[in-house]
């Protein structure tokens, strides 16, 4: 199929943009299109004018500042997944990624163009649910920041305005934290049946801290609180990995789709909190 007909406008300044889309309600934003021209296409989304964004230099750039690493909404998903400073810092984004379509999507699409999408199944979403990340947007009104766990609604809705811009990610950089990444697919690159992504923090062997969060499982991508309940204050050992599996599964309400049944779903779940958690052990 081919997209309704739409305008085409590729303003130079972040400024010029927000005011493209404060001017047209039905506007949508063009970063790196991987997301937003297939659903064109089969005319799930009819946007008016699309308003590219993917040359403008205020959303480029990776950077360390004190304890928080910044990454340009506008940075490809591949630099990011190569990046030896997102490495050394926060690896978990890198594993997330490698597991986002196939290497050619991951070259144009965007980190902040898959956040401000909001795909349920999304793996960039849950790695910042799980980071505790946030994130900055700019619209008319000015600058705003929102926590990664406030930006997820229901599917592919945020709680952006409609002339608002995700601008940067801004991740926390935590000492003693490691990180485990999975998910479940019929096929490399496909959309995952269910996907966990992992971050805990440790005092010698003792979880004190825990945040995992769950892709594929319902409407948006969650915390899993009661897996984090089962980890926290404990040793990482096969007894309490396998008791913050069970409790995620038993957590979920996932949706009965084409795709997958829930109890499959929930047991694609429960796989993806053992192998995530596993890969934390031996971080």
């Amino acid at each position: 199929m081919k997209p309704a007909p739409f305008e085409y406008a590729r303003p130079e300044s972040l400024d010029e943009a927000v005011r493209l889309l404060a001017a047209d309600e039905d506007a949508k934003v063009l970063a790196g299109g991987q997301s937003l021209l297939p659903m064109m296409n089969f005319r799930l989304a009819r946007p008016s004018v699309l308003v590219d964004i993917g040359r403008l230099p205020e959303l480029t750039g990776l950077r360390r500042e004190d304890d928080v690493l910044i990454i340009g909404a506008g940075v490809r998903q591949r630099a990011a997944e190569t990046s030896q400073l997102v490495r050394r810092t926060c690896p978990l984004v890198g594993r997330a990624l490698r597991h986002v379509g196939h290497r050619q999507i991951r070259s144009r699409g965007t980190v902040g163009g898959s956040l401000a999408h909001a795909d349920p199944a999304a793996e960039l979403c849950a790695a910042a649910c799980a980071l505790d990340a946030d994130v900055v947007v700019t619209g008319v009104g000015g600058r705003r920041t929102i926590a990664a766990t406030d930006l997820f609604l229901s599917p592919y809705e945020t709680s952006l305005a409609t002339d608002e811009i995700l601008t940067e990610v801004r991740v926390p950089i935590r000492g003693n934290t490691r990180f485990g990444f999975a998910e479940i697919t019929r096929r490399s690159g496909d959309f995952a049946i269910a996907g966990v992504a992992a971050a805990l923090e440790f005092d010698d062997r003792t979880a004190t801290g825990a945040r995992l969060a769950g892709l594929g499982i319902g409407g948006t991508v969650r915390r899993l609180t009661e897996a984090e309940e089962a980890l926290r204050g404990r040793a990482l050992t096969a007894e309490s990995i396998s008791a913050a599996a069970q409790a995620a599964a038993d957590s979920a309400s996932p949706p009965d789709d084409l795709h997958a049944d829930p109890a499959t779903r929930r047991a694609a779940l429960h796989a993806a909190a053992q192998r995530a958690l596993e890969q934390v052990a031996h971080d």
